[in-house]
């Protein structure tokens, strides 16, 4: 009964560790502290931030439903997402910083945005219908592909 029990909670854990979405989600993660301790100006960490969140929605929801999305059809995708804190000036001030070089500057509630939406995106979806080993290898090339907020 114990040994069935110890298999168990092993089988549990590992299960847990090597999760694909969780990899991925850990890798964002990630990325989004490397680009939150950065020194880099506002512009360049909007920059950052947004193509984060767009390529973890990428992965997540698929490039079919995500790569079209543009201004407030994005911001309004990621708020229902769980990027509840893009909502009103804040998410059109991010946009603004990233591909209008404008100086405004709310890296905080943008970080708030992207991690809220790393952390609820997709959860109890069951992914795209790719195998497990695609995904941990997407969520691998994923973290490599990152660390920089420039």
């Amino acid at each position: 009964m114990v040994g069935v029990s110890c298999a168990l909670l092993i089988a549990a854990l590992v299960w847990k560790l090597l999760d694909p979405r969780r990899a991925l989600r850990r890798a964002a993660i990630r990325h989004l502290q490397v680009i939150r301790a950065s020194d880099a100006d506002g512009p360049a960490v909007a920059r950052a931030t947004q193509n984060l969140i767009r390529r973890y929605a990428v992965e997540v929801f698929g490039r079919d439903r995500v790569a079209r999305l543009t201004g407030e059809e994005w911001l309004s995708f990621v708020m229902n997402a769980g990027g509840h804190a893009l909502a009103g000036a804040p998410g059109r001030s991010m946009l603004a910083a990233a591909f209008g070089n404008q100086a405004s500057d709310d890296r905080e509630q943008w970080f708030a945005a992207a991690e809220g939406f790393i952390k609820r995106a997709g959860r109890g979806r069951r992914g795209r219908g790719q195998a497990k080993a695609s995904t941990r290898a997407r969520g691998a090339d994923y973290a490599r592909a990152g660390g920089n907020a420039s």
